[in-house]
Formats: structure tokens, C-alpha cells, sequence
């Protein structure tokens, strides 16, 4: 809420107004003058945008019959036993969701540098001369444009070999290339080796193919990964166990080797978002409390990439698909050819589904493209129903919508070679 989806989203929509008033001219519209981004007035509305959420919580949890609110760090003392704030709370039922926060890489001297993440960002409200970041994924790629099209010089590194490497390699490709349009820097299959300071710049030294090398900027954000805020829980007191990442282990139904204790959100390793925390709650309370017996294993993989244009993702990936070696089709169109996407002058991605020849189930997808975040969903409501894809295939969609053109796609079904 505070330094997650909301706010960053909130960043990424003001992005985009300058982009678009950018290219003002390509709708035939002029701009006088020079265009100004004002970086505190950006985070004022993101902070604007964050504070009734915020505060509509804490009122609502102050002030709910039964419930006491502590504000302090909470440690297990004993197995059903909680210290917190000099008072010890003993209950029969106990339910962790301390969330994660950013993981910070063993670099050499980088904890001699002033570094960013995901988190203090939302603090600046200035302009960065020259961002360089360090992970080429998820929130590594949402900052990197984000604050190019504010106005830094935006340099992106990345270990793997390509950008985004859980993605399909056509999408990672896609992604990089419109980064690369948009003026970033991208450096991948390139390991960060040190980082010191220079003077009121921060020297960053990369090493790839043997070959090292340094880039120079002012400021530096660390964004390769999450871990779980569990190291400070207490957790070997109570008997909980976790997995060599710090990740509180549960099964199914979202329930510790304690019984009694769950885990919930980024902490239990099952989802880093926050709809998979709020669903494992509806798993957890469903189970618990209305006898509705629900799993973690019936949930289909959905996630979304908050760059412009968008990547919505649904079930498995084109190389997942493959690796099972199941007879499947494939359908793919560039965002070209969708009607919406040029009236809008968006045009860049393409969208992919992935069918099961037999079961005729749709196995995955990825949207790269104008509402693709939003257009997925066609498709995963489709899976949840485990119907054939025929069913969305004969479905009449509005037009002009870039969901019009799925039932287009399933009608082009080709087997995956």
C-alpha cells in the first residue's frame, strides 16, 4: 500500500501523461513550450493517491469491535506465544503476513554508497541525473521507464542473458526493444562486481563476457529480488520451519508444520503480489472458517508487467508449455493489427495464447501490448471455467477493444512445432 502496487502504479500513470504529451504532435495536437515535469508535485499526487487507503486501514482495524491494534515489532517467544511492545499474546490460532522487502545483493563497497529500492524511491521527489539499476526484472523495468520518461538517463543491469528471464525470449526481446527506443541503457549477461563512490557520482563496475568495464551515475537502484521478512520473527522459537531462503514453509491450505500457525503474502514463497496474498486469505478464511475446502494448487499463475505497453501473463509460458512435451497450439498477432491499438498510435507487442490440442484447454498466455494487464483476464476466466477454448473462440466481443481479437486468434490455432 505504501510502497507497493499502488504507489508505483500512481508513478507509472505520470509517466505516461509526459510520454503522451510528448507525442502530442503524432495526434495532432500541439504543445507551446517546453515540457516540465515537476517531480514534487508527482509525488504529492502519489501521495495523495496512497493516503485514503492507508488511513481508511488503520481506521477501520482501530475501530473494529474486538480488535486491538499493536504498533511495534512482534517476535515469537514460545510456539502459540508473541512478544511485542513489552506484552506477551498467547493465542490458539496465529496468522503471519509480514510481507517482504528488497534483497540486497553481497556487492563489493556497495553498502559504502548511498543505494535506492523499491521502497525509498517513493521517498525522492526529485529527478535523478543518471538512475542506474541493477536487475533487469519486474520492478527493476517499471523504474527504468518510469523515470526515463521523467527525464533521467536510465541505465538497466542485468546477470541473465536477456531482460525479464522467466518470460518467453520473443517477449523479453519485445520488452527490451521498446526500452531501448525509449532512450534506456541495457546491459545484460553482465554481473556487477563493485560500486564506489565519485565524488557526488557512483562508479558501478560490470563485468561480462570477461571483459570489465564501468558506468558512471549519480544514483543507484537495487532491484534484483525479493526476500521475506522473516529473519527477525523469532520463527526458531515457535518450531516453524522455513526453506534455506528464509521462506516460512506451508502446505496447501496455507498451514505451517505448526498447527495452528499459517502463513500468508510474500512471506510463504506461494506469490509475490498482492493478489496472491489477498488470495491466500480467501484460502486461509474459506478453510477456516466456511468449511469451503480450498487449495493454493487451484489458482492459475497471473501476474502483470507494469511497463508501457503492458505484459499480462496467464498460465503457462510458451517454454513451459514445450517442456512437457504436450501436443498444443499456438496463436500469435502482432498489436499492429489491432484496430484499437492504432487508433490509439500504441502499437507496440504482440498477443500469444497456447492451447491443449486435445483437452482443448487453454494452457497460457502473454499479452504484450495496449490493456494487455486488462485483456488477460478473457482468458483467465476461461481457464478458472476449465472450458474449451471454443467457448471464448465463438464469444461476440465489442468493438473496437483489443479483447475483440482474441476469438480472432483461437480461430488461427497452429500447432506449436
Amino acid at each position: 500500500m505504501n510502497t507497493g502496487c499502488t504507489p508505483t502504479k500512481t508513478l507509472v500513470a505520470s509517466a505516461y501523461a509526459a510520454h503522451v504529451a510528448r507525442r502530442a504532435a503524432d495526434y495532432g495536437v500541439t504543445i507551446e513550450g517546453a515540457l516540465n515535469v515537476d517531480m514534487k508535485a508527482v509525488k504529492a499526487r502519489k501521495d495523495a493517491v496512497v493516503a485514503p487507503s492507508r488511513k481508511g486501514v488503520e481506521q477501520s482495524l482501530k475501530t473494529l469491535e474486538g480488535c486491538t491494534v499493536y504498533e511495534g515489532q512482534g517476535r515469537f517467544i514460545a510456539e502459540k506465544k508473541v512478544a511485542v511492545n513489552g506484552s506477551e499474546l498467547a493465542a490458539d490460532r496465529i496468522f503471519i503476513n509480514v510481507g517482504a522487502r528488497a534483497a540486497i545483493p553481497p556487492i563489493p563497497h556497495l553498502d559504502r554508497v548511498p543505494y535506492l529500492t523499491n521502497s525509498s524511491m517513493m521517498d525522492i521527489d526529485f529527478l535523478p541525473p543518471h538512475l542506474i539499476i541493477l536487475g533487469g526484472s519486474y520492478v527493476g523495468l517499471e523504474f527504468a521507464q518510469v523515470y526515463r520518461r521523467f527525464g533521467s538517463e536510465v541505465t538497466v543491469i542485468e546477470l541473465a542473458p536477456r531482460l525479464i528471464p522467466r518470460e518467453d525470449e520473443d517477449v523479453s526481446q519485445a520488452v527490451a526493444d521498446f526500452l531501448k527506443d525509449e532512450g534506456i541503457g541495457v546491459r545484460v549477461d553482465s554481473g556487477v562486481v563493485g560500486v564506489e563512490k565519485q565524488g557526488n557520482s557512483i562508479g558501478v563496475e560490470v563485468e561480462s563476457a570477461g571483459k570489465s568495464s564501468r558506468i558512471v551515475g549519480t544514483h543507484v537502484l537495487v532491484a534484483i529480488g525479493r526476500r521475506p521478512n522473516t529473519d527477525d520473527l523469532g520463527l526458531d522459537k515457535a518450531g516453524i520451519a522455513t526453506d534455506a531462503r528464509g521462506y516460512i514453509q506451508v502446505d496447501d491450505q496455507l498451514r505451517t508444520n505448526v498447527s495452528g500457525v499459517w502463513a500468508m503474502g510474500d512471506c510463504n514463497g506461494r506469490g509475490a503480489f498482492t493478489h496472491t496474498s489477498w488470495n491466500d486469505f480467501e484460502i486461509v478464511a474459506a478453510n477456516l472458517l466456511d468449511n469451503d475446502r480450498r487449495l493454493v494448487s487451484d489458482r492459475i499463475t497471473a501476474y502483470a508487467l507494469y511497463t508501457d505497453p503492458p505484459l499480462g501473463r496467464a498460465g503457462m509460458t510458451e517454454a513451459e508449455v514445450r517442456k512437457t512435451g504436450k501436443p498444443a497450439l499456438i496463436s500469435t498477432l502482432a498489436m499492429e493489427h489491432v484496430s484499437r491499438a492504432r487508433e490509439k498510435s500504441e502499437t507496440k507487442g504482440f498477443m500469444k495464447i497456447l492451447v491443449d490440442r486435445d483437452s482443448k484447454q487453454i494452457l497460457g498466455a502473454s499479452f504484450l501490448g495496449l490493456a494487455g494487464d486488462e485483456a488477460i483476464h478473457c482468458v483467465l476466466d476461461v481457464m478458472y471455467a476449465k472450458a474449451p477454448y471454443t467457448v471464448l473462440q465463438r464469444a461476440m466481443h465489442i468493438h473496437p477493444t483489443v479483447s475483440e481479437l482474441i476469438p480472432t486468434m483461437l480461430g488461427d490455432l497452429e500447432p506449436l512445432q
